[in-house]
Order: structure tokens, then sequence, then C-alpha cells
């Protein structure tokens, strides 16, 4: 769900310096047992031209998990579109008539499903290897957890090999190694 609000009530107290205080997050996971929401977004932070409005509103994405078919899918536009500013409202983020503008999304499959015939995987992936013209790329084409950055590295891997007319295996590198952090502290926290 995404909402259009004036300001959130959260303050940047982070010292990092943003435009009308927004807290510099770009994603938030939320813990509060309150609210159906996993995660909340802040298009701001990723892109200021994501936002027509930048320096005068915010555009916050609520993202909830859920199945094709199970209640919050079903929900009425209307309704999910209250529920997520309802939750908002009760975390304390914006106030209670704030929401100018809203959009629902339902994205069947967003996430892959490591469970079913998922341990025949490297066999699917080595079948698919012998098209030379089939370039798999992000979440969805390779069936794993690939953050954005790692989604758009895999389609810019794949556009370099079809131009240079070379096979499709090095997408499948991108995101294998053992760990990743998208920030590492001096601290090693």
């Amino acid at each position: 769900v995404g909402l259009l609000v004036p300001r959130l009530k959260l303050r940047n107290r982070t010292g990092m310096p943003t435009v009308n205080g927004l807290i510099p997050d770009c994603w938030i996971y939320l813990q509060d047992r309150r609210v159906r929401a996993g995660r909340l977004q802040i298009f701001n932070n990723w892109s200021p031209y994501m936002v027509a409005d930048w320096q005068n509103k915010v555009w916050i994405g609520m993202e909830y998990f859920c199945r094709e078919g199970d209640d919050l899918w079903q929900m009425s536009d209307a309704d999910f579109v209250r529920m997520a500013a309802g939750e908002l409202v009760l975390m304390g983020m914006i106030g209670p008539d704030d929401v100018l503008d809203s959009i629902r999304i339902n994205v069947p499959k967003a996430y892959p499903a490591y469970f079913g015939t998922y341990d025949r995987f490297e066999r699917l992936k080595s079948e698919l290897l012998q098209f030379d013209n089939l370039h798999c790329i992000g979440r969805n084409g390779q069936h794993r957890y690939n953050n954005m950055d790692h989604s758009m590295l895999t389609a810019i891997q794949a556009v370099a090999a079809a131009v240079a007319g070379a096979p499709a295996a090095a997408v499948w590198d991108v995101n294998t190694e053992a760990e990743y952090h998208e920030t590492k502290s001096s601290a090693g926290a």
C-alpha cells in the first residue's frame, strides 16, 4: 500500500542531514505486534525523483506479507488503505487525517518459496542454462531472494552477455557469497 502524506511524526535525530528532518531510512522492518504490516518503505529516501513534491510530501510504502486468496489478498482496496493508514496512526507515524493519496497493489509470488521441489533447483538451473538466449534475472527469474541491487545487477549482466553473444551463466553468480552485508560497521556489528 502506497500512502502519500504531508510529513511523518517521526523526526530525524541521527545527525545525518535530511530534507525537512525526514528520518533517513529507506525501509524499516516493523516489530509491532499490533499491526499486520511487515515492512515500511520511505520512497523519498530511495530517490527524490520517486515523489513529485519530495520537499513537502512523503510517499510511504507499507508491505504486507500474504498469500493469494487469503484475507489480506481478498480485502478491498479501500479497506486495505484504511487499515494501512490506521496502522501508521497506531504506531504514531502519521496523524489520522494525513493521507493525501493512496494506491494498493497485490504482487503475486513476490518472494520465492523454498519448499516442494526446491531441493531439485540445481537440476532446473542446469536445464535452463542449455538455452543461450534465455537470461534468468531478478527474484522471480532466478527464484532466489535477491534484493533490488542484486536483481538489477542480474539484469545488467544479462544485457551485457546478450550484447556480447556470451552465455547466460554469469547471472547466476550474483548474490552467491556466503556473507552479505549492505554496510559493515567498524565495530563489527
